[in-house]
């Protein structure tokens, strides 16, 4: 190609290059302008905000998103249009178009809000643009903030709430009745409440805080704020038992600081005293009653949920001869029994597994108690109580019934031994129980009252026995005095006795006693031999006492007979001594001598037999005068020297001074001094010493006479006052007839005073006469 081709060809393909170019820089410019502008119409799409215009007129132009977000066909011609759709309340189409005028009026920004008939709050932001060309209007735009209005409801709602919440918190926390506190971030108080007022007894919270009074002694780690300071720390609640001095009384508190996440700290002590006291109870009583429960006779042992044993006592251990470390550690059920087994406290079975299996459900049995006899083979009976807990465990007890059963055992032994015992005692045995009814009898009882022993089984009371008894006695009132006896023996605890008779003639004693159980015990026994031998023994003593009265007579009599005989021979025999029928020679003398001796002494046993059967008759007459004892035992004395000095004996004769009178017979009380002293010098032997002793006192007089003689047997002792008594078979005379003792006494004692002897066989005898003073004392 030529040159100026070349040339034409290149300023074409430059200038091409030119506009390619040009018209690529403008075609970035309009994708960049239309890039922007979509852009734009995105936001303007997604925007919560939409436009609206209101033209002067206040007709209303509508973003179209806007007019279907409200409902509306087409544009409202006005705001009160707006109403008549039934988008907005009345009220709020006057108030918008109210808000309009006002923005044309002072040309500020228009800002209010309407909420639609369906409840829907927009927010009505718009200026005065005069947009559309047309002046006066206005450029607005609505956002809807329906929940934003909702979660702002909601939001001063729960502030309302929260902030009567903490009102109630910060009462409550003041009239809590605990002490509380608040920590700022340097430890120190600042929130106090009145019950820590008071426990610091402080003026009110600002003196409080004011001092930095602590409610706890103490420093270091046991202080207020390290307690604090360590909750803060942990950043956790640290609790801790500190004792503080509150109102003048020691008292444990449990402290509790709580962190905030401020820093802060909260706390708050509770007055644990009580609880701690208690705690203390509780911690005895559990003491209390283990002691009570190794005292128990019976042995307990509880098993947890688990079946490991949680609780024994001592009667536990004993009973299952068990170790107590093994206890200690808690020894599962199923090894327990294994235990046991080994040292055969369990029964022998013949399949041990499944009888252990059986046992081990007790722990979910439905039953509330479950009871079984365990006979070992060393004879033991053992009672298990197994009670299922309701946390799962089981609570066993055991019992020691062996020494029980054996008790029982003996107990039907001795019943059968009494009831065999009682069918074959030959008295009628009856028992009646406190109401009356008969309680137990023997075979006796029933065949005597011919009562049948099907009725006596159904033990009828004594009312009922009553009419059966009346039928078998003679009396049959007698039947009701046994009703009387078993009523007043029951109620007053006296035993009473009786007689009745059968019909068949037989005669019972009968006695009620009472027994230690409040039983009444009824005896009767077959005295009818007895009645008989009674009435034979009284027949016999009656006709002895009248063979004795007849004997008594005749000795009466006999005596007066004699008498008359005596005192003629007496009279005859003193006549011829003073010589009336002459002189007589001297042989003839001691013949009448003797006589007359003799007449005396005949006399004188006369006498003394007369005045025995008149005492015995109580006839005998007692002449009361002064008497001087003194005088009269003197007397005595001196008449007993010569019969004393023909034995060889030695008779002293001492009389005290006080000694004095007596009111008495003082024949009969010669006569009773001559008795003991003329008993003395007969027995006493040859050579013997005799005392005759008199004293007194205010009271009585005491004459006594003492020999050193052989003196009396153990076994004559108690006969030596009875009548015609002879110590010694050979005697003749006086003694020979036995009345100087008898008669004695008899003259004592009806002075009203008494006979004392003692005597020693080898050391003699004493015989004492106590005689009262009387009158003349």
């Amino acid at each position: 190609m030529t040159p100026s081709v070349l040339a034409v060809l290149g300023i074409w393909l430059a200038l091409a290059m030119g506009i390619s170019l040009f018209a690529a820089r403008r075609w970035r410019a309009a994708s960049a302008v239309l890039r922007s502008a979509r852009s734009l119409h995105d936001l303007i799409e997604r925007s919560p905000a939409r436009a609206m215009v209101i033209a002067p007129d206040n007709s209303v132009e509508l973003d179209s998103q806007l007019r279907a977000l409200l409902r509306l066909d087409h544009d409202p011609r006005s705001m009160m249009d707006l109403a008549a759709g039934g988008v907005l309340p009345d009220e709020e189409a006057g108030a918008l178009e109210a808000s309009v005028e006002a923005t044309r009026r002072s040309g500020e920004p228009l800002d209010t809000t309407i909420e639609t008939a369906e409840g829907r709050i927009f927010a009505v932001r718009g200026e005065l643009t005069g947009a559309g060309g047309a002046p006066g209007a206005i450029l607005g735009w609505m956002i809807d903030i329906s929940e934003a209005e909702e979660g702002k409801r909601r939001l001063a709602q729960r502030l309302e709430q929260t902030e009567s919440a903490l009102d109630s918190l910060t009462h409550l926390i003041e009239s809590a009745p605990f002490p509380m506190w608040y920590r700022g971030p340097d430890m120190s108080l600042g929130l106090v409440n009145s019950a820590f007022v008071a426990a610091v007894e402080g003026e009110d919270a600002a003196d409080v805080i004011a001092r930095g009074a602590e409610l706890i002694d103490g420093g270091g780690d046991r202080s207020a704020r390290a307690g604090a300071q360590l909750a803060l720390e942990q950043g956790a609640p640290f609790s801790r038992h500190q004792p503080a001095t509150i109102g003048g009384e020691r008292r444990m508190l449990r402290i509790v600081d709580v962190p905030l996440p401020t820093g802060a700290v909260a706390g708050f002590a509770l007055d644990i005293q009580d609880l701690e006291d208690a705690r203390y109870e509780l911690a005895q009583n559990i003491q209390s009653q283990r002691e009570l429960a190794d005292r128990m006779a019976a042995g307990a042992a509880q098993f947890d949920a688990d079946g490991r044993l949680s609780f024994y006592n001592q009667p536990f251990q004993l009973m299952s001869q068990l170790d107590t470390e093994d206890l200690d550690e808690g020894i599962p059920f199923d090894r327990l029994l294994d235990a046991m087994r080994e040292k055969g406290r369990v029964p022998e079975v013949r399949d041990y597994p499944s009888w252990k299996a059986e046992r081990r459900e007790w722990f979910t049995a439905t039953e509330e108690l479950i009871e079984e006899d365990w006979i070992l083979a060393n004879g033991d009976h053992l009672r298990v109580v197994g009670q299922p807990l309701p946390n799962g465990g089981l609570r066993l007890i055991l019992e020691d019934r062996t020494e029980q059963v054996r008790l029982a055992s003996a107990r039907d032994t001795l019943l059968r031994v009494r009831a065999a015992t009682f069918d074959n005692l030959f008295e009628v045995i009856s028992v009646f129980a406190s109401d009356g009814r008969l309680y137990l009898w023997n075979r006796r009882f029933s065949r005597l009252w011919g009562l049948e022993e099907g009725w006596l089984s159904e033990h009828p009371r004594v009312d009922e026995l009553v009419p059966a008894m009346a039928q078998k006695l003679v009396n049959p009132t007698e039947a009701a005095q046994i009703r009387e006896l078993v009523r007043s023996t029951t109620a007053g605890r006296q035993a009473g006795s009786g007689r009745m008779t059968m019909t068949d003639g037989r005669g019972f004693e009968y006695a009620a006693v009472p027994l230690p159980d409040g039983n009444v015990l009824v005896t009767m026994v077959d005295i009818t031999d007895s009645l008989r031998i009674e009435s034979a023994l009284r027949e016999r003593a009656r006709a002895l006492e009248e063979a004795d009265s007849v004997k008594t007579d005749f000795v009466a009599n006999m005596s007066y007979e004699l008498r008359t005989p005596l005192t003629s021979i007496g009279g005859f025999a003193q006549m011829l001594a003073a010589g009336y029928a002459g002189d007589l020679s001297e042989s003839a003398k001691e013949y009448l001598d003797a006589i007359l001796l003799s007449v005396e002494r005949l006399s004188r046993m006369v006498d003394r037999v007369l005045d025995l059967t008149r005492t015995e008759g109580g006839a005998l007459q007692i002449e009361r005068e002064r008497v001087d004892l003194a005088g009269l035992a003197s007397t005595v004395g001196e008449n007993a020297l010569p019969r004393a000095k023909e034995q060889g004996q030695k008779l002293d004769i001492v009389i005290g001074e006080d000694t004095g009178i007596v009111s008495g017979d003082a024949r009969r009380l010669r006569e009773a001094i001559e008795n003991i002293l003329q008993n003395a010098v007969n027995y006493a032997g040859q050579g013997a010493e005799i005392t005759l002793e008199c004293s007194g006192d205010d009271e009585a007089a005491r004459v006594t006479v003492t020999d050193n003689g052989e003196g009396i047997d153990p076994d004559e002792q108690p006969r030596v006052f009875d009548r015609f008594h002879r110590s010694e078979p050979g005697e003749r005379g006086e003694a020979a007839l036995g009345l100087g003792l008898p008669l004695t006494r008899q003259f004592i004692e009806a002075h009203g005073g008494r006979v004392e002897l003692f005597s020693k066989p080898g050391e003699g005898t004493a015989v004492t006469l106590v005689i009262p003073r009387g009158e003349a004392g």
